[in-house]
């Protein structure tokens, strides 16, 4: 029964750390400066920092990021 209580208890705390905040966002624009500039604002107007994920240039940049608090 402990043990059944112990990983109840562990599960419930996994969730609570992965939903607190996870959060993936994109922006284009025509440079890799004007996309990250969009991703900046984004995640300053969300009080967040961000990690640029995935950054892709067809004549246009097309950027994807991860908000972390």
């Amino acid at each position: 029964m402990k043990s059944i209580k112990t990983f109840v208890a562990v599960a419930a705390l996994s969730l609570v750390s992965f939903g607190s905040f996870a959060q993936s966002i994109t922006a284009s624009a025509s440079t890799l400066d004007g996309a990250e500039a969009k991703i900046a604002a984004q995640a300053a107007q969300q009080g967040a920092q961000y990690k640029i994920t995935e950054a892709n240039t067809n004549n246009r940049v097309h950027m994807t990021a991860e908000l972390y608090k």
